[in-house]
């Protein structure tokens, strides 16, 4: 009886851990549930209330204040670089705070521990993020106003709630706007009719731009009526009719479970080790990259992050002209992270981890499945036939990804951080979602439609870019690192050359921050390359990690332009900084409003030397996007990326030795 007994729960032991693995559940467990460990974990939901208690507790708020960023204040880096297991440390929050009545802006910071008010400081002339409910009052301030009723009605609209408002940042500002100081969005109108896919029906030439602080608009255009597409433009199975036919099952199964780990917010695989937090603004940010060479655990990175975006489009028409969307800045784009599902965003075999934020009263909340992380094979990793053996020796080519994806109104992003066996790491963005568009009355394209392309009929999609800059705080074996540049030349003939078929490499060390502001060459083949300052390999070089470009473009508004001076950051591929840890981002702390030459170009001012030092590489990546008629009503997947691949680092190919 005993024995039947304990077969009987052994049984339905077996059940529930077959189960929960099905469902994912037994690495949710862990992962979810992350204790206060290690210096780097994400604020809890207990600890942003504390946080915000104490604010509130210490100032006086009005109702009208907003928490626009409540997020880590993370710890110094040495204490974080000598943390051991068990040894106690501080914790604190860093908080934004918005008066909208008084339009001025607080930064806080929070000792956790203590549960006290560390820091208060007002920070002047700057404007935080638009917040939720911005849009919503801009939405109820325009469809009020007599003016844009009236610009409705010459359209044929009469219901109002036919139109979507949707309420951006104000980008580019007058002399006007500027010297007024006012909190502001730019309102735009769509029809959306019975569809609930409202971007394919912008109503073109009217423009509002409202003043959040006092619930007015300031400034109302119309430029007159422009026809816009009435055609039904969702996209659900049910509105497509014919559909393709769907391609059979393909299943991706890890029958023995996954190879990475999870041990509350740090992750190991394959030799790599790191840690990672979900920040309100940035998004998925990683941490203390380590790689186990199988002799020692060597560090590669502290923290690596996307830094800003810039989406400049290119029509110079007034309605349009304006729009230069700061997407991480100006939106906060950790906090338009969205929650992914297995077997769509993530493959069926990856984990979904949670985050927790806080909104804009500052109560926390949790986002479920916002952050992706599984392994996929991406086919040879290495191989060779030899002829006089016959050996065939060959390994596939497995890689670990950590996913987040993010809508930013029309536009959707893929953030991906993709670990490679040969020591690589490779940073991938995808862009997708729905084109931004013009009302057009033009049904065929046109030879002097220079500003972009009709992609259907009344729809036209105008010219724009997107540039994204990632901030890489390398510490290769150490914070002792230097920069180096690489560039490829032919040798013209002569006696040392007769065939003309020599290939020189030389390297130039970048020495001061002025000197390391960079731009791709085809010519020359251009990389950088992050070395140790005081470390040799096995050959007496210095082991590095080298940024391999992939796809790249230059940034097309013209010197002198605002857009160009306020996204500086855009105009160059490679910038190299010595660390300081308050400069976290490319287009500066504030770039909603901002004045020129905020972020990277105040940060070099003082050209400080980058050899030996704790060094800090910015990239910027773009895309220009002249939109086609497939980009239509949902762009495919656009790719765009680059790889930190070692140099020297290791003493032969790490994968050499996997096994079968």
């Amino acid at each position: 009886m005993i024995k039947r007994l304990k077969r009987f729960l052994w049984l339905v032991i077996a059940m529930i851990v077959a189960i929960s693995i099905s469902l994912g559940l037994m690495g949710r467990l862990t992962a979810q549930q992350p204790s206060i460990s290690h210096p780097l974990t994400s604020l809890t939901e207990a600890e942003i209330s504390t946080a915000v208690s104490v604010i509130k507790k210490e100032k006086t708020l009005s109702e009208m204040a907003v928490f626009p960023l409540i997020a880590l204040q993370e710890p110094d880096k040495e204490e974080v670089l000598k943390f051991t297991p068990g040894k106690a440390f501080g914790r604190k929050a860093f908080l934004v705070i918005y008066e909208r009545s008084q339009n001025k802006t607080y930064e806080g910071i929070v000792n956790l521990t203590s549960k006290t008010l560390s820091s208060w400081k007002e920070i002047s002339s700057v404007q935080p993020a638009i917040v939720n409910p911005e849009y919503e009052l801009a939405t109820q301030v325009v469809k009020a106003d007599s003016r844009w009723q009236k610009a409705m009605q010459r359209r044929g609209i009469t219901d109002f709630d036919q139109v979507t408002i949707s309420c951006w940042a104000p980008g580019i500002l007058s002399k006007q706007e500027e010297v007024a100081g006012n909190r502001l969005c730019r309102a735009l109108s769509y029809y959306k009719g019975k569809s609930w896919n409202y971007y394919g029906s912008p109503i073109e030439g009217v423009l509002v731009t409202v003043n959040l602080n006092a619930g007015k608009i300031v400034s109302f255009v119309d430029k007159g009526n422009v026809p816009f597409s009435k055609e039904n433009w969702n996209y659900d199975v049910k509105s497509l009719g014919n559909l393709l036919s769907a391609p059979k099952a393909l299943k991706i199964l890890q029958p023995n479970g996954a190879s990475f780990r999870i041990n509350n917010n740090e992750i190991s695989w394959q030799g790599w080790k790191f840690r990672y937090l979900m920040h309100p603004r940035s998004g998925l940010v990683l941490y203390q990259v380590t790689h186990d060479d199988g002799e020692n655990v060597r560090p590669v990175l502290y923290r690596a992050s996307l830094s800003e975006m810039v989406v400049p489009y290119g029509d110079p028409n007034p309605t349009w002209s304006f729009r230069n969307a700061f997407d991480v800045g100006e939106y906060n784009f950790g906090l338009l992270a969205n929650t992914m599902e297995l077997g769509k965003e993530i493959p069926e075999n990856g984990l979904l981890l949670d985050a927790v934020f806080a909104n804009e009263q500052g109560e926390p909340y949790k986002i479920p499945g916002v952050i992706g992380i599984y392994e996929r094979d991406r086919g040879m990793l290495w191989k060779h036939y030899d002829y006089s053996t016959q050996r065939n020796d060959v390994r596939r080519n497995r890689e670990l990804v950590m996913s987040m994806t993010a809508a930013v109104d029309n536009y959707d992003y893929s953030i991906n951080w993709i670990f490679h066996q040969d020591g690589t790491l490779e940073i991938q963005n995808e862009l997708t979602g729905i084109v931004l568009v013009q009302g057009t009355a033009a049904q065929k394209q046109s030879e002097d439609d220079s500003y972009g392309r009709l992609i259907a009929k009344n729809i036209f999609g105008v010219n724009h870019q997107h540039f994204f800059n990632y901030r890489l705080d390398f510490d290769v074996d150490g914070q002792a690192n230097s920069v180096m540049e690489m560039n490829v030349k032919a040798l013209p003939m002569d006696e040392k050359n007769p065939l003309g078929n020599a290939i020189a490499v030389t390297k130039t060390p970048l020495t001061k921050e002025t000197a390391a502001v960079r731009d791709l060459d085809m010519k020359s083949s251009r990389e950088w390359m992050i070395v140790s300052a005081d470390k040799k390999n096995t050959l007496g070089v210095a082991p590095g990690y080298m940024l391999m470009p992939g796809g790249n473009s230059i940034f097309f508004p013209v010197e002198g332009s605002n857009i160009r001076q306020k996204a500086e950051f855009a105009s160059h591929h490679v910038w190299v900084t010595k660390y300081k840890p308050a400069e976290l981002y490319a287009g500066g702390d504030y770039p909603n409003q901002t004045q020129p030459g905020q972020g990277l170009p105040k940060y070099i001012a003082d050209d400080e030397s980058l050899t030996g030092k704790d060094i800090v590489l910015w990239y910027t990546m773009g895309v220009t996007h002249v939109p086609r008629s497939e980009d239509w009503p949902i762009m495919p997947v656009h790719q765009v990326g680059f790889k930190l691949m070692p140099r020297g680092f290791f003493s032969r190919n790490p994968a050499i030795n996997l096994p079968e």
